[in-house]
């Protein structure tokens, strides 16, 4: 395998008694490389992010991350060789302050022997200002989670899962209860803390004008299959991605 891939999925296969969840699912993504993936409910997409994290194992095929099979471990082995999650609600101490919860999940990273060090030392607190910097979030550093409105728990749930600086981040709809206004200066801040990294984002995304904008690449479930991988113009275009994951009317053209 070339050096340059982060996730490779072999034929992967998945059923839930009737329902076909994935039917030889089969792609490579790059280091780096920030994926879109997309597709209406119950079309494969979430599947295969839960069987990226080890949640759910396939029925058939293989996932190698960075060239290793990861289908037989566990999640917090997969978590351990560079796979980070945030979720649709982020995971969030709601009574401790933002520096708080960054301190938490950077004391988590630690390992067993030393989780018991005091979470507010030298190290941390720097750790933790470096990435309130990157992330904007200086300004809310001593507020209160439930003080917080949508689009800055959103970046901090994200960043959080960056303190592990992993290989591989899944971003489970980003912007799912953000505001209009927040959506476009919240997924821009995300970019510009990433920028210069190899860490490859995959992004589950329903905003169409999130994954046009912030996307490299578009891989498009309906099924349990792909039905598009390719540049976000190109992949928003095709006449499958139209009726079966935007909805959008099919022209004459579109059959030609």
């Amino acid at each position: 395998m070339s050096a340059s891939i982060a996730i490779s999925a072999h034929g992967l296969q998945k059923k839930f008694g009737a329902v076909t969840a994935a039917a030889d699912i089969a792609f490579d993504i790059a280091h780096g490389e920030r994926v879109s993936l997309i597709g209406s409910n119950g079309a494969g997409k979430t599947t295969f992010v839960n069987m990226v994290t080890g949640y759910i194992k396939p029925d058939a095929g293989d996932i190698l991350l960075d060239g290793t099979s990861i289908i037989r471990m566990a999640p917090r082995q997969i978590a351990r060789m560079g796979v980070a999650r945030s979720f649709q609600i982020p995971q969030l101490y709601q009574s401790l302050s933002v520096q708080d919860n960054l301190l938490a999940a950077i004391a988590a990273q630690q390992s067993t022997l030393s989780f018991w060090r005091p979470a507010r030392n030298t190290d941390s607190l720097a750790s933790a200002g470096e990435i309130l910097g990157r992330f904007d979030l200086l300004a809310h550093a001593d507020r209160l989670v439930s003080e917080l409105p949508g689009g800055v728990r959103k970046l901090l749930d994200i960043a959080m899962a960056l303190t592990r600086q992993p290989m591989v981040l899944l971003l489970d709809e980003p912007t799912s209860g953000v505001s209009a206004d927040e959506k476009f200066p919240m997924m821009d801040t995300v970019m510009r803390a990433l920028e210069g990294s190899r860490t490859t984002v995959l992004f589950v995304e329903h905003d169409m004008d999130i994954v046009a904008r912030y996307s490299e690449r578009v891989i498009a479930f309906y099924s349990g299959r792909v039905i598009a991988d390719d540049k976000p113009e190109q992949a928003l275009a095709m006449p499958d991605v139209k009726r079966y994951v935007t909805g959008e009317m099919i022209s004459v053209t579109d059959h030609a």
